[in-house]
C-alpha cells in the first residue's frame, strides 16, 4: 500500500505544498533523495516531478505501474503551452524515468522531446549609477529585531559583492561552505557548480577583506556554521531567496528590470571589455576567464563578446590567429 500525502523537503528549507499522491510516491521520494546525495538537488525538479505525480494520481486512480500512456500523455505538447514551456515541464519527468529505467522499475520507451526553440535574451547592461544606488541599498537595509532579520542584514551587502566581483553562479554562492572559501589565500573552491568539474575563483582585495569582516561577524552568532552563507539553521540559502532580495533591494532604487543572475553577465563583459589593446594576450585571458566561472568550454565565454560594448577594439587590436577565433563565435548564448 502506497502512503499518501506526504510532505517533501523542498530547497527553500521548508516543505512543498504539493504533496505525493499516485502509486509512483515511494518511486519519487527514492529519485529526490538520489538527486540529493548526487548534488544536483533542484527546486524546479522536484516542482514538476509531484506534478506529474499529480497526474497520475488524478487521471490513473487505479494503476499500479507506470505505462507507455502516462509517459506519452504527460509528455505530450500542450495546446497552451510553447515548446519551450513543454520542455521545461517534461524534462525533470523524463529524468525519472531514466532512474526508473536503470533500476528496472518500468520498461517504457521514452518519448520524444520536442526541439526547443533558440530564445533571444539580452542581459540588463548595467550602470555605474544603477550599480552605486543598488550597493548603497544593501547597505542600508533597514534594521528589525531578531537574529534572522540581523543575518540578512549582514550577509546581503557581502553575498551580493561577491556576485558581482567573482562572476560566481548564485547557486555556487548560496551551496558554499565555509571550508571552500580560503580566507588566507584568497582562493574560493567552487564544488557544486553547473555539472560535476570543480573550479577555483581568487578574490579581489576588496572582496577578501569584505569576506573577513563578514566571516567574524556571522561567526559570533553561528560559531559551528557548515555553510559560509548559512540561514539561521545553518543550511543553504534557496534561489528564491536570492531572487526575492535582490528584487526588492533592486526595486527600491532602481526603475529598470534585472535580476542576480545578470551580475554575472556584468561580470564577463566588464572583463571582456577591459582587454583592448592587449593584442596576443586576449587568448590566455580569454582562458583564465573560462577557468574561472566555470565553463566547460572556452566556446561559452566567447558567447559574451556579442554582449562586449569594446568588441570592435578588441578584434581590432587582436592578432590573425586570434581574430579568426573571435569571429565565428560571437553568437550569444544563455549559460
Amino acid at each position: 500500500m502506497c502512503p499518501k500525502h506526504r510532505k517533501l523537503p523542498s530547497e527553500k528549507g521548508g516543505v512543498l505544498s504539493m504533496k505525493l499522491q499516485s502509486f509512483l510516491a515511494n518511486s519519487i521520494e527514492g529519485y529526490i533523495r538520489y538527486r540529493k546525495i548526487s548534488g544536483r538537488t533542484s527546486y524546479s525538479y522536484v516542482k514538476n516531478v509531484v506534478l506529474f505525480d499529480h497526474f497520475c494520481a488524478r487521471e490513473y486512480p487505479g494503476h499500479t505501474e507506470l505505462t507507455q500512456e502516462i509517459a506519452d500523455r504527460w509528455c505530450k505538447q500542450r495546446e497552451t503551452e510553447s515548446t519551450n514551456s513543454c520542455v521545461s515541464r517534461i524534462y525533470p519527468v523524463l529524468d525519472l524515468f531514466k532512474y526508473l529505467k536503470k533500476r528496472g522499475k518500468t520498461h517504457i520507451t521514452l518519448p520524444p522531446v520536442p526541439k526547443s526553440s533558440p530564445k533571444t535574451y539580452i542581459p540588463h547592461a548595467f550602470t555605474h549609477e544603477e550599480l552605486i544606488r543598488f550597493f548603497t541599498a544593501c547597505d542600508n537595509i533597514k534594521p528589525r529585531k531578531g537574529i534572522l532579520s540581523t543575518i540578512q542584514r549582514i550577509t546581503l551587502p557581502v553575498f551580493f559583492r561577491l556576485l558581482y566581483s567573482s562572476g560566481m553562479r548564485t547557486t555556487e554562492a548560496i551551496r558554499l561552505k565555509r571550508d571552500d572559501v580560503n580566507l588566507e589565500s584568497g582562493v574560493v573552491s567552487i564544488k557544486s557548480g553547473k555539472g560535476y568539474d570543480q573550479h577555483f575563483v581568487v578574490l579581489h582585495d576588496t572582496m577578501l577583506l569584505l569576506m573577513h569582516i563578514y566571516n567574524d561577524r556571522i561567526s559570533d552568532i553561528l560559531p559551528n556554521r557548515e555553510y559560509f552563507f548559512p540561514t539561521l539553521d545553518d543550511k543553504a540559502h534557496s534561489p528564491a531567496w536570492v531572487t526575492y532580495h535582490f528584487r526588492v533591494l533592486w526595486k527600491s532604487c532602481n526603475s529598470s528590470k534585472a535580476i542576480p543572475y545578470e551580475l554575472r553577465h556584468n561580470y564577463a563583459i566588464e572583463n571582456i571589455n577591459s582587454w583592448n589593446h592587449q593584442g596576443f594576450t586576449v587568448h590566455d585571458k580569454l582562458l583564465a576567464l573560462s577557468k574561472s566561472m566555470g565553463h566547460k568550454q572556452v566556446e561559452s565565454t566567447m558567447a559574451y563578446y556579442s554582449l562586449t560594448p569594446g568588441i570592435s577594439d578588441i578584434i581590432e587590436s587582436a592578432d590573425a590567429e586570434m581574430y579568426e577565433f573571435l569571429i565565428p563565435n560571437t553568437q550569444y548564448e544563455k549559460d
